[in-house]
């Protein structure tokens, strides 16, 4: 793998390249499963259990694999985590679990991605439905969108006896998981298999509905006892400089999405700039790679102290050759006779001190514009978020980012409440999988306690 996934060719047939994305880390094999769990300590006040945002039962989980007991393993991780099988492979389990296990002062840490990927994988061959449906307690929820915030709300709730709907725009649920992590990461068969293990409780997931197009909001707040956003967020953002119209200019999301079901090769031979330094640049910048450009560059304006990728994204880039232009800023985008990219002219920048004393603030260096030879352009600052749904909603937000109670989830309509990236921001949270999993899980709480106690109350 790595640089040897760079091709110089001027045809690749899309079959070829579409090996590139076969998974890239392979799964544990059983005697290597066996002796990792073995290796746990069993801690009774596990720091790792702390250090996980769902809170998994891990000693528990890898004590069950070191038994045989692989479907209580499964159950113990998804009971705690809705997307389990996904958080086994995109989670930074380096800074959150296996960060804090006690081995890290001996030895290694307990390998707990892969050993958690171990256990929901068997629970995905052997086919396995690991929960059921509460018994109706007579109330209706509609759940915005079916990524993992609201996965895991709907499967909260339809564990309480709730009758729940998910509504999503895309023609399958499963949000961020399904298309926009790279397939080489996380096959889209993860992701699709913990949406049917919502679906099996029961859950009615409506696919290719838009809330506020194909059905109005005032009509879910009438036909239903509370409303759950779970919408994420939207599209990347303009760059606000000449040439983003061009031929060969991609938006990150859709460049990754395209890649979970088709393998173009457009980019084959192609110099190629991504733009920013979080997790989808990386995505985007590792996806061109496998798809055959020539050449890789991320152009951050900052340095690799104040990116926002974590640690084994920006080593996965690394190893795939990715090179890094730190400190730069794109001007333009240079276009040819034809309406094609042929160059991004870019600045460098220096970083000064802010005055309110926080993230220090990038600063162009007069004079030191210079021009980048590449031929597409992929576009990654981060995304969008749904004002025109937030809006028909009627409820309190900042620059789209939806203020709730950090107790309780409610919005400012209390009927409504919000889980997940629509409410990352200002402060509010990490856009981590499992955070989105862990919120979208409290919210079905506080609904149920909420809508039990009403009812309790008035009969």
């Amino acid at each position: 793998m790595g640089k040897s996934l760079n091709v110089n060719a001027t045809f690749i047939p899309s079959e070829s390249l579409r090996r590139n994305f076969a998974e890239v880390k392979a799964g544990m094999r059983p005697m290597e499963a066996i002796e990792e769990s073995n290796r746990c300590l069993y801690c009774y006040d596990a720091p790792c259990i702390k250090a996980c945002p769902t809170g998994i039962n891990i000693p528990s989980f890898i004590k069950k694999i070191a038994s045989g007991n692989m479907l209580g393993s499964a159950r113990a991780i998804m009971d705690a985590n809705p997307v389990g099988a996904t958080c086994a492979r995109v989670c930074p389990t380096e800074e959150l679990c296996e960060g804090a296990c006690v081995l890290n002062h001996s030895s290694k840490p307990i390998m707990i991605g892969d050993l958690q990927r171990y256990a929901t994988d068997w629970a995905i061959k052997n086919e396995q439905m690991l929960f059921t449906a509460g018994h109706s307690n007579g109330m209706a929820v509609a759940v915005i969108g079916g990524g993992p915030a609201g996965l895991s709300a709907a499967r909260e709730l339809a564990r309480f006896g709730f009758a729940v709907t998910i509504f999503e725009a895309r023609e399958q649920a499963g949000g961020l998981d399904t298309y926009g992590i790279v397939s080489f990461r996380l096959p889209q068969s993860i992701s699709l298999w913990e949406v049917e293990q919502v679906r099996k409780l029961g859950v009615d997931i409506r696919t290719g509905v838009r809330v506020g197009t194909d059905i109005s909001t005032a009509e879910l707040l009438e036909q239903y006892d509370a409303v759950v956003l779970a919408i994420g967020m939207s599209k990347v953002p303009m760059l606000g400089i000449d040439g983003e119209q061009l031929e060969g200019v991609y938006d990150a999301i859709d460049f990754v999405e395209v890649t979970k079901t088709e393998i173009k090769t457009d980019l084959v031979g192609k110099r190629t700039a991504v733009i920013g330094a979080g997790n989808t640049a990386v995505d985007a910048a590792t996806c061109s790679v496998r798809l055959g450009a020539s050449n890789v560059k991320m152009v951050y304006r900052r340095t690799n102290e104040e990116m926002t990728a974590y640690d084994f994204e920006f080593e996965f880039a690394k190893q795939d050759g990715v090179e890094f232009e730190w400190l730069t800023a794109p001007v333009r985008i240079i276009g040819d006779e034809n309406g094609r990219v042929k160059g991004l002219e870019c600045i460098k920048m220096r970083l000064e001190a802010s005055e309110d004393g926080g993230r220090k603030l990038p600063v162009p260096v007069k004079g030191s514009n210079f021009t980048l030879a590449v031929e597409a352009v992929i576009k990654a600052i981060g995304q969008t978020r749904h004002l025109s749904l937030i809006e028909q909603l009627g409820i309190e937000h900042k620059r789209g980012i939806v203020t709730v109670d950090p107790d309780t989830y409610q919005t400012s309509n209390p009927h409504i409440y919000a889980a997940g990236d629509v409410i990352f921001g200002e402060g509010q949270g990490e856009a981590m999988v499992v955070s989105a999993a862990q919120q979208g899980k409290l919210t079905a709480y506080s609904i149920y306690n909420t809508l039990s106690a009403g009812r309790e109350r008035y009969g």
